[in-house]
């Protein structure tokens, strides 16, 4: 039986070498409505994973901070307003793709200026946290939803 500070399972499954993939960093938000229900949206056709919902938001650029990034995507993808200190971290996700191992904080967001759109043509959904899993999702984002379900 493993008690408290026993490392010992762990370290049998998780030593690994490093994959040597490069990693990107892209920030994503938890947009919520007065009514709790989270905002995701669904990867259009020709994207990778299209189809699949996400969180919205998108890469850091060189240079740019994960709260300005999404501050940007989040007017480039949904034409909302949105400003730093109405971003709250809650979380992140470290996942590793076949090519490249993505590392996403996760904000929530409940203050923003505009009515989300679709502009890059994929479709938006307001969910409810404890029906998140009801929508297939990128692998990295699956372990959020329990997080976002709990938290809200």
């Amino acid at each position: 039986m493993q008690g408290p500070g026993d490392l010992s399972g762990c370290w049998q499954s998780e030593l690994r070498p490093s994959s040597g993939k490069p990693i990107v960093l892209v920030a994503a938000a938890a947009l919520v409505d007065p009514d709790g229900r989270v905002l995701i949206a669904q990867r259009p056709a020709g994207k990778s994973m299209a189809g699949l919902w996400e969180f919205p938001g998108g890469k850091v650029d060189p240079g740019e901070s994960p709260e300005t990034a999404l501050i940007r995507e989040l007017q480039e993808e949904l034409a909302i307003e949105t400003r730093n200190s109405c971003l709250a971290p809650i979380a992140f996700a470290s996942h590793g793709y076949d090519d490249f191992h993505l590392l996403m904080p996760l904000f929530a967001c409940r203050v923003w200026q505009g009515r989300p759109q679709g502009r890059e043509g994929q479709q938006l959904a307001w969910v409810p946290p404890v029906r998140l899993a009801d929508y297939p999702m990128p692998p990295a984002d699956v372990p959020l939803i329990p997080l976002l379900r709990d938290l809200l």
